[in-house]
């Protein structure tokens, strides 16, 4: 080459925005070798071709991404660049929300909550729907071996505890309830009257929480505040209701929710005759045969019987089994006459929601055959 076209080091850096000591970094990882290398000196000089290069690197650095994902995006074509930083962004955003409810669920544990902090305004008949369809998805708190020998009743593991709560996460367009058990998960999405003064995140009592229900359904508004270590549901013309908040953390579900992978058969099928055929089955663990014909419900044993129920269904066939008390209860509270299920494999999280509004969802495990 040259060396009219080759610049030194420190020209380079200023022409790219990288530092000296950035360039010597980056070629010794391979990702920006200089053009030359005086073999007596060791200087290094950089053609004026690889400043495009050295400014796309410059800038992928400046959006944190780690070197094999620079690599990566150096040596891939247009498309496929602009697939890897759209992957890049989503892990960036899902560790950012991971890290505000991680931070809000402190702040709250610390008392950082100023009384009376407003979460949300919301309908009182919506909110108590989306309360009772939630928490379906919660576990009941286990008694640790000491429960029985305490003096101020059973005491449950802190693991477990959690689970039975209900998880709820305001922001400025929505409020989200989430609850889990491990083996079902189900979240609905609430849109405000009025939204809060700033973000929240806390884990709520899920008993707290059924005890108030039945005022929250008749009270035409409920404005919810985030107080030290709970929240209160205050109601016109009904006594206010406080709910505590747990401050164990609460299970990573966007993750789980995030980590889902492509539904291969897909069914859509009416929820009363889904119920139906569930309740006159005989046992404790239904199988759904899905087929281009519908969904079978029958025994696991029982290849050729069962109810054939009419459903759209498209994608793969497929023959999956549940326990009876997670499927009903997920399908039972789905809103409207029918529901979508997106299955991924007869081992994999199904999710169940309703097929003209989604923003009640559940996941629910199935079990294998041999269970």
């Amino acid at each position: 080459m040259p060396n009219s076209e080759l610049m030194a080091i420190g020209a380079f850096a200023q022409r790219s925005g990288l530092t000296s000591s950035a360039l010597r970094f980056y070629a010794d990882s391979g990702l920006l070798p200089p053009a030359d290398v005086d073999p007596a000196t060791g200087y290094r000089s950089y053609g004026v071709h690889q400043l495009e290069r050295a400014v796309t690197l410059r800038r992928l650095r400046e959006i944190a991404m780690p070197l094999a994902g620079v690599a990566a995006v150096l040596g891939a074509g247009a498309e496929e660049a602009a697939r890897l930083l759209d992957e890049h962004v989503a892990r960036i955003e899902g560790d950012a929300a991971v890290a505000r409810q991680r931070a809000a669920a402190i702040k709250s544990a610390l008392g950082g909550d100023a009384p009376g902090s407003l979460i949300a305004v919301l309908k009182g008949p919506v909110l108590a729907e989306a309360v009772e369809q939630v928490l379906t998805a919660t576990a009941t708190p286990t008694p640790t071996p000491t429960a029985t020998a305490t003096a101020t009743g059973p005491t449950h593991d802190p693991a477990s505890a959690v689970l039975a709560g209900l998880h709820i996460e305001a922001s400025d367009e929505a409020v989200a309830l989430t609850a889990t058990d491990r083996y079902r998960l189900s979240t609905r999405t609430l849109v405000p009257v009025r939204t809060g003064e700033r973000t929240w995140a806390g884990t709520v009592d899920g008993a707290d929480l059924r005890n108030a229900v039945a005022d929250v359904r008749r009270s035409a508004l409920v404005r919810v505040e985030a107080v030290p270590h709970g929240i209160w549901l205050r109601m016109s013309g009904r006594e206010d209701r406080h709910c505590r908040v747990l401050p164990e953390e609460y299970p990573d579900h966007r993750s789980l929710l995030a980590s889902l992978g492509e539904a291969t058969t897909r069914a859509t099928v009416a929820k009363g005759a889904l119920l139906r055929a569930l309740e006159e089955h005989p046992g404790d663990r239904p199988v759904l045969r899905l087929t281009d014909r519908g969904v079978r419900v029958q025994a696991p044993d029982d290849e050729l019987s069962g109810i054939l129920l009419p459903a759209a269904v498209t994608g793969e066939d497929l023959r999956i089994r549940f326990e009876m008390t997670t499927l009903y209860a997920a399908v039972s509270t789905a809103i409207g006459p029918d529901v979508m299920l997106d299955l991924r494999g007869p081992l994999q999280p199904v999710t169940i929601r309703s097929a003209d509004r989604g923003d009640l969802t559940t996941l629910t495990m199935p079990v294998t055959f041999d269970h």
